[in-house]
């Protein structure tokens, strides 16, 4: 068996990264924390061209069809990068959730109207699960998919009002979501809408983890060249012990979180039975492991990390936002152990 990526798998992220690195500098992510909520994120025509906005897609609507294996590269590097785009939301998440449902008036209206409009990068399709108080990206989104007592609903932004809450990262815009339920935006009921909002947290909750394993990368690659040119007592502050033991701890865990990652994106391409917990086992691992690099990078970067100026905030607090985005560590924990121990009990209400 081959534990490893296609060598096509691996061109498109390392074409994605290229892009993200001419692209999306720091300066770019610090200039998105001041933009108007609904401007457009300007990376998001040039990701559509290349074909990666509409990758998760079926063809008949201009996507690649392709599937989480493909996309979880992409999300490492559109998180190494603090992207300030929804690749999350959309491409991960809204898409497929929207391609997956079955056929239906309402569904194929949705759909032919909206999924070809989407992998184009003309529209963009934000989500919002039953639990979770805020919908990311929604005054930028033409479209919402939203659950409500058992039910999923396409509703077009403007059928829905909005209110803008503060975030800690300020280029993931938040907003409070109020809107009235009807039978024209109604596209899922009963088992068919429970089970597709269940595969939606399990594809944020991989999509968030892939993300965040690309932050942690990008906040010890940071510290690795801050610490070799930072000098006290005469030497490299990257010489002393106890800065190389914090440093090495953090790529121990995120080398840990890393292979967790992809191995549930095997099992969310396959819809293997065991998806649940190899997404929780994910996130749960991502978050520890970008928290840990957070906490390496502030402690040595000494008093200049915790400065708004210096470009160590603008990942640290996107890994901040994921870490809680989708279920925390805690929540997915309770979620394992429940599957584990507990077929029958309910891991509690998902909150994000």
């Amino acid at each position: 068996m081959r534990f490893a990526f296609s060598l096509e798998q691996q061109a498109l992220r390392d074409a994605v990264r290229d892009l993200l690195g001419r692209a999306c500098p720091p300066a770019v992510v610090r200039a998105a924390w001041g933009a108007d909520d609904d401007a457009a994120p300007a990376l998001w025509p040039q990701l559509a061209r290349m074909g990666v906005v509409g990758m998760t897609a079926p063809e008949r609507w201009g996507g690649l069809g392709l599937g989480e294996l493909e996309l979880v590269g992409v999300l490492e590097e559109a998180g190494h990068a603090a992207l300030p785009a929804p690749l999350l939301e959309t491409t991960a998440v809204a898409i497929p959730l929207l391609a997956a449902l079955p056929d239906g008036p309402v569904v194929d209206g949705v759909r032919d109207r909206w999924l070809g409009a989407a992998a184009a990068g003309r529209a963009v399709i934000a989500v919002g699960l039953a639990g979770a108080p805020f919908v990311a990206d929604a005054a930028r989104a033409a479209l919402l998919l939203l659950e409500r007592d058992g039910e999923l609903h396409a509703v077009p932004r403007d059928a829905a009002r909005l209110t803008a809450e503060a975030s800690v990262d300020g280029a993931r815009r938040l907003a409070w979501v109020d809107w009235t339920p009807s039978a024209a935006t109604r596209v899922a009921t009963g088992d068919v809408a429970r089970d597709a909002a269940a595969r939606a947290l399990d594809r944020g909750a991989v999509a968030a983890a892939a993300e965040l394993c690309g932050l942690g990368r990008r906040m010890i690659e940071l510290t690795v060249d801050h610490v070799q040119v930072r000098h006290q007592f005469g030497r490299a502050i990257g010489s002393f012990q106890a800065v190389k033991h914090h440093l090495a701890d953090a790529h121990a865990a995120l080398e840990l979180a890393r292979p967790c990652v992809a191995r549930a994106a095997y099992a969310l391409a396959h819809d293997e039975p065991g998806t649940a917990v190899h997404a929780s086992l994910a996130k749960a691992h991502a978050g520890d492991a970008a928290r840990r690099a957070g906490r390496a990078a502030l402690q040595c970067h000494g008093a200049i990390g915790y400065s708004f100026e210096h470009d160590l905030h603008l990942f640290m607090k996107r890994a901040w936002a994921l870490a809680a985005a989708w279920g925390d560590a805690a929540w997915h924990r309770a979620r394992i152990a429940t599957a584990v121990l507990d077929h029958d009990a309910a891991p509690g209400a998902f909150h994000a």
